[in-house]
């Protein structure tokens, strides 16, 4: 038999509940005639029977949600009216339950009883300690019904629930966005408000939550608390540890139908297929540039910010990224984490083993599709295409050398055409030698010369050991000293050698402070 009560009913008797004691007037015992259990009262021996049955006689008039318990149902309703009959006497906060209100009591005098015996946290209620213990447990004791998904707390299971139900309770009352989350709502305002409470107390920035401060203090502190229990990598969001665990797994069930490769995820597939399409949907607020992903777009604007929030504790020098102080660290501290596994040789970056290696192999994997030519690093090969027979049809009258273009050739033949004066018996300010694609002037034709190449892009002094190319021969000059692990530049208060004279004006920052 269904029970469907008045809002009016229903509240005068939670006002009787809450304002007299809960005296037991049934005398009489129930016996269940299923499993045989016997009950006092009788509410609580129907419950049962209906537990029993499935029944559910309890309805809601206000959202058509059905109880077998009356207590359930009453506190439901508080729901709907937003009742809140149990006070705390210490602080006025008001709760819907007696329960609730004996569990925050225990915030007032810090009193936290409950200890997890495995890494001593403190919690002041035991089922928060439970749930905690889960964490090194690894128990996920709610699995869904509908995906077998598990999950360590009950709230969770109904929040993914809601996944497959597509049920989203809380709605904007700006905009008519609905979620499935009620923090998600609370976030999500703040895009109307522009409300931004959380402040980095190291860099100042502001955020509009909590989760996204959390992540962005760890840019600071270079804390990576997600570990991979395969291989040991560490990361700085959980996202990102999902992401990388998938890498483990031989699985990879996203094939691109263009190019035949496989991916583990769908986001990096959909980011892979932009690379055949062109596509870029991400867009630069403030100069319109595009971007393929999110990620490189967050990059750039600090171009435009002049962010950099990546510090060297050493030296105080700041970066963008976070892969930039790492590699400049290492001037610092002079490791060479990569070695080539053929003759023992370490290098401060990947790249540079790479290119390192292929002095023992030969290797030249980058070839001229017109002539066939091989080289050992596409610079070179850039620096070949510019001068190859037949591809090059201008020419120089003065000296012969060919070039794909017209305005490189302009850009070149002032070499040849500036009249070629003493700087050393030139007045001071006199600059003769004029760039006529940019109008710039130099004292001296050989800066002139270098200059053009930024025009032109012209690499003439390759290196002997890796193949990469520069425009000037110091700028060769500094780059082999990577490979011969020369350190020139020498600190005369702590003796401290550098490769590069820049290095070691900074370094000398130090002692000055």
């Amino acid at each position: 038999m269904e029970e469907k009560l008045s809002k009016s009913q229903i509240c005068d008797e939670i006002q009787s509940n809450n304002s007299q004691p809960q005296v037991d007037i049934e005398k009489q015992s129930y016996t269940c005639d299923i499993c045989g259990k016997t009950f006092s009262g009788n509410h609580v021996f129907i419950s049962h029977k209906c537990k029993q049955s499935g029944e559910k006689p309890y309805l809601c008039d206000s959202c058509g949600k059905r109880f077998s318990y009356r207590c359930e149902f009453i506190s439901h309703i508080r729901m709907h009216t937003g009742e809140k009959p149990f006070c705390c006497d210490t602080c006025g906060r008001t709760f819907t339950h007696k329960s609730t209100l004996t569990n925050h009591k225990r915030i007032h005098p810090d009193e936290k009883p409950f200890h997890c015996d495995i890494c001593g946290k403190a919690f002041s209620e035991s089922e928060t300690l439970t749930r905690h213990v889960r964490v090194h447990a690894g128990e996920k004791p709610y699995q869904c019904d509908i995906c077998s998904k598990a999950f360590s707390h009950k709230c969770k299971l109904i929040y993914h629930m809601r996944i497959h139900t597509g049920e989203k309770p809380f709605r904007c009352d700006t905009c008519g966005k609905t979620f499935s989350q009620k923090g998600k709502l609370i976030n999500h305002k703040r895009i109307h408000t522009g409300e931004k409470p959380y402040h980095c107390d190291i860099c100042g920035k502001t955020f509009s939550e909590r989760g996204t401060l959390t992540g962005h203090i760890r840019i600071h502190t270079g804390e990576k608390p997600f570990h991979c229990d395969i291989c040991g990598k560490s990361f700085t969001h959980n996202v990102h540890l999902t992401h990388h665990k998938n890498s483990h797994s031989t699985e990879k069930p996203y094939l691109c139908d263009t190019c035949g490769k496989s991916f583990s995820h769908r986001s990096t597939f959909s980011s892979h297929k932009r690379i055949h399409t062109g596509e870029k949907p991400y867009h630069c607020d403030i100069c319109g540039r595009a971007f393929t992903h999110t990620g490189a777009r967050s990059l750039h604007k600090r171009i435009h910010t002049g962010e950099k929030p990546f510090h060297c504790d050493i030296c105080g020098t700041a970066f963008s990224r976070n892969a930039m102080l790492i590699q400049h660290k290492r001037t610092h501290t002079g490791e060479k984490p990569y070695s080539c596994d053929i003759c023992g040789k370490t290098f401060t970056r990947s790249a540079h083993v790479t290119y390192h290696k292929q002095s023992h192999t030969d290797e030249k994997p980058h070839h001229c599709e017109i002539c066939g030519e091989t080289f050992p690093e596409t610079g070179i090969l850039s620096h070949y295409k510019s001068v190859h027979p037949g591809e090059n049809p201008f020419h120089c009258d003065t000296c012969g050398k060919t070039f794909s273009d017209k305005y490189s050739l302009t850009c070149h033949k002032p070499i040849h055409t500036n009249i070629k004066v003493d700087a050393k018996h030139s007045p001071k300010d006199e600059k003769p030698y004029h760039c006529d694609a940019c109008g710039q002037t130099f004292k001296q034709s050989s800066a002139l010369t270098s200059h053009v190449r930024t025009h032109t892009g012209e690499k003439p002094y390759p290196c002997d050991i890796c193949g990469k190319s520069f425009a000037r021969k110091g700028g060769l000059s500094a780059h082999k000293r990577i490979h011969t692990g020369e350190k020139p530049y020498h600190c005369d208060i702590c003796g401290k050698t550098f490769s590069h004279k820049s290095n070691l004006t900074v370094h000398q920052l130090i002692h000055i402070n």
